[in-house]
């Protein structure tokens, strides 16, 4: 089983965020987590995950708009997509940069898609989504880990009968 790790990075620090949430997607035993930035993405990677956790950094408040372009071309698969996970990430250049405003609008897409939305465990922080200011430090990484280690063991879950 596959989960999509999506995410669009000017700088790097978002890559990065991306790459700690797939180790824990990869810790899972059956699970892999599958990156790809918004320039390499495919419809048929949408199509064979049972998750997406999608992340970007904060561009006045909300996701780049390369990133939500790929949920604008591929939204003749919103029916496809109904009942996977769905889970954010953010990164911002400022503490009140806008980062749960962008988690959130990443998730409303995803909700629009029928998908099955998850925040960050609890014993991560329990919110919306992991999200960094600058480059992820090593509790952030941790952080990212727990929510991909919560996305993979659900989606597992989801289709233990599939």
């Amino acid at each position: 089983m596959q989960i999509l790790i999506l995410y669009y990075s000017k700088g790097g620090n978002t890559k990065k965020l991306a790459t700690a949430i797939a180790e824990g997607v990869n810790s899972v035993e059956d699970v892999q987590a599958i990156i790809k930035n918004t320039a390499e993405v495919k419809k048929e990677d949408f199509l064979n995950s049972a998750g997406i956790i999608a992340g970007s950094p904060v561009y006045f408040g909300t996701m780049a708009a390369e990133l939500k372009k790929i949920f604008d071309e591929f939204v003749s698969l919103r029916k496809k997509m109904e009942n996977k996970i769905g889970a954010a990430f953010a990164t911002a250049g400022n503490d009140t940069g806008g980062k749960e405003t962008t988690i959130f609008s990443i998730l409303q897409a995803m909700m629009i898609y029928g998908m099955i939305i998850v925040g960050d465990p609890i014993k991560a922080t329990g919110h919306y989504g992991v999200a960094c200011v600058g480059a992820p430090n090593e509790e952030v990484k941790n952080n990212a880990k727990l929510l991909g280690i919560r996305v993979a063991e659900l989606a597992k879950k989801l289709n233990k009968d599939s």
